[in-house]
């Protein structure tokens, strides 16, 4: 004998959430805020770490050069090394008259000599050495060319879907250019994977070979919370800054390109900062595996079926709009059993003034066995006598 479920329902349970501020969540969400800033900076993205939220998009897909960011990405190949066991910071590369005669900013290696890999980091990431990138490159994989190839595979790996890179300095060259969104992403990824390594975008100075360098992040020691990432300039680029910083237990990412001075570089990637920080907030709705509702369950051994998130959910709203923001539930039911733990069978809503409305899909969080023949009959028979509130 087979019954039928009733004609399913649509079911709406409406809660109305205003979080706290915290850490934790692996959701990537996008907002579209009303809210906007003007900035001279030519492209301009800011993300929040925690939740891959963009604050703010201008040409952030525009192919442009990157200049010494670059070199984040050749820190990044030295930094999974490292992370793999395949080189330790006491592994020594050897300079090639290549690297030794490069132009620019420079470590001041010594031509034939050996360099440790922690003093050639030091040396990309506080005096931005064009010459510590090469010979970094060349340890690696054999040649500039071969490294540049993988940097750009990399990329691609971890989500950079436009750039493509030519060399491992940011040195000028025909086909070299990313996106600031891009470069945001290499910096999220950076600090997500290698959180012991990132430390050392925060050294303020080094000396090698007698030469004291201070580190070319204008944000480090003036800007609360910053402790990376790196600087970049030519001319036909103009002057760029990936930065990130940390205030109360918030992350941001910054970067901007194309502006026309030094100055202008400080002051307004530091605006950005604290416009994201001081207009978004971070807002909790539902921790992995907590109980977000319950759906009503057809002809099942249990009559309801908890609904839990799979992640925890966090949101990055302007702090003028969450409070006016509402969560829903939503499915089709009642839903007939068997259900099996795990099994998609709802989704939450989350609306915002202004914004697309966002949705995340939530789990059965047990087992529900179907019932017996008996029983179902008995379930039929109710449910036509009193219906679904019987």
């Amino acid at each position: 004998m087979s019954l039928m479920p009733p004609i399913p329902f649509k079911k709406s349970l409406n809660r109305v959430v205003a979080g706290a501020a915290i850490l934790g969540s692996l959701m990537a969400v996008s907002a579209t805020s009303a809210q906007a800033i003007e900035t001279i900076a030519r492209e301009a993205f800011i993300m929040d770490f925690d939740t891959g939220t963009v604050l703010l998009n201008k040409e952030g897909d525009t192919l442009t050069e990157p200049a010494s960011m670059t070199k984040m990405m050749t820190v990044h190949m030295l930094f999974k090394h490292i992370k793999d066991g395949s080189v330790s910071m006491d592994d020594t590369f050897h300079v090639s008259e290549k690297a030794w005669r490069k132009g620019g900013s420079k470590m001041f290696v010594e031509v034939n000599s050996d360099v440790s890999v922690s003093d050639l980091l030091h040396g990309i990431i506080v005096q931005s050495g064009n010459d510590a990138a090469i010979v970094v490159a060349e340890g690696l994989a054999g040649t500039e060319d071969a490294f540049a190839e993988e940097m750009t595979e990399e990329a691609r790996n971890i989500g950079m879907t436009k750039s493509v890179f030519k060399n491992a300095t940011g040195w000028p060259a025909e086909g070299h250019l990313v996106t600031v969104h891009d470069l945001a992403t290499l910096a999220r990824d950076t600090i997500r994977n290698f959180p012991e390594l990132y430390k050392l975008y925060s050294v303020r100075e080094f000396t090698y070979n007698g030469i004291r360098q201070p580190n070319r992040n204008p944000l480090l020691g003036t800007s609360a919370g910053v402790d990376g990432l790196k600087t970049g300039h030519t001319e036909t680029a103009g002057y760029g800054l990936t930065a990130s910083a940390e205030r109360d237990g918030r992350r941001l990412i910054v970067v901007v390109n194309g502006l026309g001075s030094v100055r202008e570089r400080r002051t307004e990637s530091q605006k950005l900062l604290d416009w994201g920080f001081r207009e978004f907030d971070n807002y909790d709705l539902f921790a992995k595996d907590e109980t977000v509702a319950t759906a009503d369950v057809w002809l099942g051994a249990e009559k309801k079926v908890d609904l839990v998130a799979d992640k925890d959910i966090l949101l990055t709203l302007p702090r003028s709009a969450h409070n006016d923001m509402k969560v829903s539930v939503e499915y089709e039911g009642p839903i007939p059993a068997p259900i099996t733990k795990g099994q998609q069978i709802a989704h939450l809503k989350v609306e915002v003034p202004d914004q697309e409305p966002r949705e995340f899909p939530l789990y059965a969080a047990q087992d529900v066995e179907r019932l017996g023949l008996i029983g179902r009959i008995g379930a039929a028979i109710k449910y036509l006598l009193w219906g679904a509130n019987g």
